[in-house]
């Protein structure tokens, strides 16, 4: 475990450990990059990415958020409030650090939900926000029978935690295998969370779900074709209540991990484009395949949110667990 290079404290007086990666020694600061991870993650999840928008000039701020990675309260859910709440103290905190600089918010997954809820918030949303494959599948878009039996066992045994390996193991968050042994044994990695933790994720989803037309600030949002995490059908339902200024990008061989995938550093080149100038095409011609994407027949916004997703390559299995 590589131990953080300091910690925000929030107002109740929780402390979230911290990695920073600082632009070079005399470079000009283009702006300051708070990083939200996904589920069940760290502040370890931007350690490939972070050096490369450190190069770029951008202090890049990557915490753990409460109830993961090494807070006092790992393991426990902290509820939707609390985790937008934190976002948006560590915020002002980065702004107070940086004064006059322009503030960006970057979520993955379960923090793409979370970035995605501060950006809702007009007097707290951040410059620009970017939205890394959000976790979006809400309560409307679980089967049926799952979110009935994870009611019932949140209310029952909200403690147990069920054996990773048959709560999704089969998923593959990414095509970067290293980067996956990595995550799995990473010591701030939650290998098991609880129901209760669950439960409260597809809460979170579903308010960022609802959250989606009401975005502020600048705002680019990443899915990819490959993604066997959240389901199409749930990012086609978030997708179509995206306010019409928002810059979408698709990416044919991207996973859910779409900044540590072998195909990254496309990834990683759009967003850097994209901070530098929001309104020139991605270099990639991601968000060019973003618009075909989206109007293409599986993303038709009529698309019934309980029927089964089916993968975009015909492969596709939903996991008893979202993750």
């Amino acid at each position: 475990m590589i131990p953080p290079d300091l910690a925000f404290r929030m107002p109740d007086g929780a402390r979230l450990p911290v990695r920073a990666w600082l632009p070079p020694v005399g470079s000009k600061l283009q702006g300051v990059i708070l990083a939200l991870h996904g589920y069940t993650d760290s502040r370890d999840a931007w350690e490939l990415a972070a050096p490369v928008f450190a190069q770029a000039g951008y202090a890049f701020y990557a915490p753990d958020q409460r109830g993961f990675g090494a807070t006092a309260s790992r393991g426990v859910w902290p509820g939707t409030t609390r985790l937008v709440d934190d976002g948006a103290a560590m915020l002002t905190q980065l702004q107070a650090r940086y004064p006059g600089q322009r503030r960006i918010v970057m979520g993955e997954s379960m923090g793409g939900a979370v970035a995605a809820l501060l950006a809702a918030r007009p007097d707290e949303a951040a410059d620009a926000t970017v939205l890394l494959a959000p976790a979006v599948w809400g309560w409307d878009q679980l089967n049926p029978v799952l979110a009935a039996t994870l009611r019932i066992t949140d209310t029952v045994a909200p403690r147990w935690a069920p054996d990773p390996a048959r709560a999704g193991g089969h998923i593959l968050a990414s095509d970067n295998i290293a980067a996956l042994l990595r995550f799995g044994r990473d010591p701030l990695t939650i290998r098991a969370p609880t129901v209760s933790m669950t439960k409260g994720l597809v809460d979170l989803m579903t308010e960022a779900q609802a959250a989606m037309p009401r975005l502020h600030g600048a705002v680019l949002i990443a899915a990819g074709r490959r993604d066997q995490i959240v389901p199409p059908s749930a990012t086609a339902v978030a997708w179509a209540r995206l306010p019409p200024d928002v810059r979408r990008a698709f990416y044919p061989h991207g996973y859910h991990l779409l900044l540590r995938d072998t195909d990254s550093a496309l990834v990683l080149a759009d967003i850097l484009a994209w901070l530098h100038d929001p309104e020139a095409w991605l270099p990639s011609g991601a968000d060019a395949a973003a618009a075909g994407w989206q109007a293409s027949t599986p993303w038709d916004a009529g698309l019934d949110p309980l029927a089964p997703a089916a993968h975009w390559d015909g492969a596709w299995q939903e996991p008893v667990w979202p993750y």
